[in-house]
């Protein structure tokens, strides 16, 4: 009975001190990997939901060109290939997610204002498309507005992912809950994902060079 006790006070410390100190390591949450320019810059998309109550601005540079990233966007979703994440996670969310290792052809023909399923009776739709520099989605309830935006810079490319989530419409206690859980779930799911995209995309530019480089016969 003692040992379940100090099991409960040790628990309940912990979750006391990470909300207390929640404020101080938030920031570096909702930024991982974006630089201070990045997270300040006007993204195409922003004005889709110009009052979101989360905004995550996440980035990792790619060394691959835009050309070898931009495949692997376009193809993402559920029922497509997949967030590149953890599947698991995602499929208990009610998402049908297999993260492909390879450019499915059949996703590729992407057009302005196509709607893919998502969860449930929702779907995302493409709201701007500029190949190998900017793709926004939005998802059909208006709470969620996912941007990313491709930079070249000598060689490599940085790859920034901006997301945008509308306020849970809950009680206020209820809300900073949901938010906190939003914003560190997010964190876990899109750093995988980003790592995953940059694994893919670097795969496919060593690919393309070695085939580039091949003696033709």
């Amino acid at each position: 009975m003692a040992g379940r006790f100090r099991i409960i006070a040790g628990a309940s410390v912990a979750a006391g001190l990470a909300l207390a100190s929640y404020p101080i390591w938030r920031s570096r949450s909702l930024t991982w990997g974006a630089t201070p320019d990045e997270v300040a810059s006007n993204l195409p998309g922003d004005e889709l939901m110009p009052d979101a109550a989360i905004v995550t601005t996440r980035a990792i540079e790619i060394s691959a060109s835009p050309d070898c990233i931009w495949p692997w966007l376009v193809q993402m979703g559920s029922g497509r290939a997949g967030d590149y994440s953890y599947d698991w996670v995602e499929n208990l969310l009610g998402l049908d997610t297999h993260s492909a290792k390879v450019i499915l052809p059949q996703f590729q023909d992407v057009k302005l204002g196509d709607e893919f399923g998502f969860s449930g009776h929702r779907t995302v739709r493409v709201e701007i498309l500029k190949p190998e520099q900017a793709y926004v989605r939005r998802l059909s309830d208006g709470t969620w507005v996912s941007i990313f935006a491709l930079v070249c810079d000598n060689g490599t490319t940085r790859l920034v992912n901006r997301n945008r989530y509308a306020a849970p419409s809950k009680s206020a206690p209820s809300r900073v809950a949901l938010s906190m859980l939003l914003e560190q779930g997010s964190l876990l799911l899109q750093r995988k994902m980003l790592l995953g995209i940059k694994e893919r995309a670097e795969l496919l530019a060593t690919e393309r060079d070695l085939a580039a480089r091949a003696p033709r016969r």
